[in-house]
């Protein structure tokens, strides 16, 4: 059996939890944004993830590590981490038994990425997948074009004397962001947090452009600057003229500049849009998809055609399989 409770799965059979919000004895993190990773006693991952759980965590945790594809027994059931797509290290969850193949996504994608591992897609019975895009309009445009954007930005910005200042999460989106600019030959400087998460990707193995740290006291315009969404805005670009862009799939909405109170938005996802979370159903092949983490109407979208769909309830209890 597993349920939903307190936002938080829990996978009863394993006496496992998946992704809680909440403090755990043991709990499978597939990855390290922070609406789904917490400090646990013991915590399940991959060893990417692992590194940047502990460079984000004050505490001190036990990590239980696992590669990806190297299953491994718990009891009755055999279990496998295998690649997201997400960001690096990032993980889905594949739980075997005598009834069948059940599936868990958190957060995925499948176009491709230049600084975390290629999505893959197992066929499984029950799909427990999100659906944060889950609705017809959000179809990012291919990826040959939002990288061009990104460079046309930076480098009509520099041209004008004018600061480029890049809005990204600092786990993943900000690491992709420096490979595209990188790519271009762009000066890069960073934010610390970026910074930090950037060397645990290089340490992994992940190659990334030269970069500056940022420093209020030398920073002069002269490179585009990645900046997490929630900091506070960069001392040197007060005074100094500067243009912003916000990374995220969101730029679909025609309003997300002005919610981000950016110059721009550019459509730079980690999360997979309308058509991949279709695409990845078509390829898993699941008779049941339960749903989490976006629109619920998603699940009227399956419906029509032809998929039994249903979004998971707080304090709903279901069969495994």
């Amino acid at each position: 059996m597993f349920s939903l409770a307190e936002r938080s799965l829990y996978v009863a059979d394993l006496d496992l939890w998946i992704d809680s919000l909440r403090p755990r004895t043991r709990c499978y993190v597939s990855h390290g944004h922070s609406d789904h990773a917490r400090e646990h006693d013991t915590i399940v991952t991959t060893p990417a993830n692992a590194e940047i759980c502990r460079s984000r965590f004050a505490g001190a945790c036990d990590f239980e590590e696992h590669a990806f594809n190297e299953p491994w027994s718990d009891g009755e059931h055999t279990l496998t981490l295998f690649p997201a797509g997400h960001v690096l290290g990032s993980a889905q969850l594949l739980i075997e038994g005598a009834g069948g193949r059940f599936v868990y996504t958190g957060d995925f994608k499948l176009a491709r990425s230049y600084t975390c591992e290629p999505a893959e897609v197992k066929r499984c019975d029950v799909l427990l997948m999100e659906c944060t895009f889950g609705r017809p309009h959000y179809v990012f445009p291919p990826r040959e074009e939002v990288e061009d954007a990104v460079i046309a930005f930076a480098t009509e910005a520099l041209e004008d004397g004018c600061a480029p200042v890049f809005y990204a999460y600092s786990l993943g989106k900000a690491q992709e962001a420096m490979a595209i600019l990188g790519k271009a030959g762009i000066p890069i400087a960073v934010h610390g947090a970026i910074d930090a998460i950037a060397r645990v990707y290089r340490s992994a193995g992940v190659r990334l452009p030269d970069y500056e740290r940022y420093d209020a006291t030398t920073y002069d315009g002269s490179r585009a600057l990645i900046w997490p969404p929630s900091a506070t805005q960069p001392k040197a670009v007060r005074n100094k003229p500067s243009r912003s862009a916000v990374l995220t799939g969101w730029a679909i909405d025609k309003n997300a500049r002005y919610r981000y109170g950016a110059d721009t938005a550019i459509p730079l996802s980690d999360h997979a849009d309308y058509a991949a979370l279709l695409r990845y159903i078509e390829l898993a092949q699941p008779r049941k998809v339960l749903l989490n983490h976006g629109w619920r109407d998603f699940v009227w979208r399956l419906g029509r055609l032809g998929i039994d769909a249903a979004y998971l309830e707080p304090n709903e209890q279901l069969a495994l399989f």
